[in-house]
Parts: C-alpha cells; structure tokens; sequence
C-alpha cells in the first residue's frame, strides 16, 4: 500500500516509532522514512549520534531513540520532510515540522492539523516558529494538539486555505 499510496499504513509505522514509555518521557525524532535512497543528512547533523546510516549511503536511518533528545537538527535538514518531533510528555501534544510554504502562520494561531492523506483531524494552536540560515529555507513549526492528534498530524492548513479532494 504504501508503494501505491505514498502514505504508511499502521503496520509500518509501528515498526519505526519508539516505545511508549519513550514517547512519554519527552521529545523524540519520529523518522517516515521508508525507502531507501541515496541520502544522509540527518545523520552527519545529529549533535547526539542518534541516527545512524552507515556505510551505505542507501540505508533506511536507524534511530536510537534513547540518545535522540528531540533537538528538531533533523528536522530541518531532511530533503524529504519525511521526519517529525512529537512530544506526548505532558497534557498536550506537541508536534514539530518542516514547512516551506508561505506566509507562514504566526504564534498563537489556530491551524488545522491534517493527517498523511491531507484530511483534517483537529484544531491546533502554533506555538513555535524557527527558521535559520542552517535550515536552509525550511521553517520549523511546532504546534499544539491532543495527545492522540500527535500520533496523526503530519502538517497543517491555515485557516482560510481550501482543501482539495
């Protein structure tokens, strides 16, 4: 399915995410990245050595999620936009993603969190924007949401943009 679709189903992502207990315990690097292709920034920008590519430059990065500290490096330099920090420590969710479009949304702003097939799933606030020469041109935008949107919400609607079928 996810050939066809583009979007991962339950079973893969099951086999990349991180533990309960780990979600719980703070911010992590949650890494969609499901094929392998000739890439590894994510790797050389790690300040904790937490993803791993290894010699072949083709691997599927492997994420120690016990060293990952949920520092969002990875984030902003995966050309794919294919890596998320999610943060289910506390009462609300928070989710931080790549987002190259404009105008960007201000903090404070209500935004629609979508899931992977662009539909939407709940309201959300954005209570955070980074952007920086190291990013090269990819904003970092964390929002906030429910615990269980967190799992789901993988970017964002302003509000006043359509959604297509």
């Amino acid at each position: 399915m996810l050939i066809k679709t583009g979007v991962p189903q339950k079973k893969d992502l099951k086999e990349i995410m991180p533990s309960q207990r780990r979600m719980e315990r703070g911010p992590v690097a949650i890494f969609e990245c499901f094929q392998p292709i000739p890439c590894n920034p994510c790797e050389d920008s790690c300040p904790q050595k937490a993803v791993v590519i290894g010699q072949d430059i083709n691997n599927i990065p492997d994420i120690d999620f016990e060293k990952c500290n949920g520092c969002s490096i990875c984030v902003s330099v995966c050309p794919g936009l294919a890596v998320f920090v999610v943060d289910v420590s506390g009462e609300k969710g928070k989710i931080t993603l790549p987002y190259e479009f404009i105008p960007l949304p201000a903090i404070g702003e209500e935004v629609i969190g979508l899931n992977r097939y662009g539909k939407p799933v709940e309201k959300c606030t954005v209570s955070n924007i980074r952007t920086g020469k190291s990013f090269n041109k990819t904003t970092l935008i964390t929002i906030e949401t429910s615990t269980k949107g967190a799992d789901e919400i993988r970017f964002i609607k302003l509000k006043g943009e359509k959604i297509y079928e």
